[in-house]
């Protein structure tokens, strides 16, 4: 795979972290959750959103989430590599945070949670594999089309 391929990539796996986040902050800011995460009660968005989960230091983790994967789009954009590793790094701790607090606190899967850690899992990678070092095989750059 081309780095630019990986940048595509990483671009639009962005898009899907936002939406997701989105989705997230909005049952966060609404007065009633809306039920289209409520599969069971132990399969449910809604500790993530409305419970002692929801937030860190006052900051609803959708928004911490919905703000991270903005700047992943950005660092994308630009082809940051250092800040794309960064951030995906950061996500990829944040998420496993969540999903330690999730099962073990809260006992309950986020299945709205579980595609966000699906989507920083492959950006992460995507990351680690344009950030490698100069020793390795370089990936081959092709002009955009």
């Amino acid at each position: 795979m081309t780095a630019n391929k990986l940048w595509r990539f990483t671009s639009l796996l962005s898009v899907i972290g936002i939406g997701l986040a989105s989705y997230l902050y909005y049952s966060y800011l609404a007065p009633v959750s809306p039920s289209a995460c409520y599969i069971s009660q132990s399969v449910n968005c809604e500790p993530v959103t409305k419970g002692n989960i929801a937030e860190v230091f006052g900051v609803s983790v959708a928004l911490i989430g919905l703000i991270g994967y903005i700047i992943i789009l950005i660092s994308s954009i630009i082809k940051n590599k250092k800040l794309l590793l960064g951030m995906t790094a950061f996500g990829m701790v944040f998420c496993l945070r969540l999903t330690i607090l999730e099962i073990f606190v809260e006992k309950v899967i986020c299945p709205v949670c579980v595609a966000c850690q699906t989507v920083i899992l492959l950006a992460f990678a995507a990351a680690v594999i344009l950030n490698r070092d100069k020793k390795g095989i370089p990936l081959k750059e092709t002009p955009l089309t």
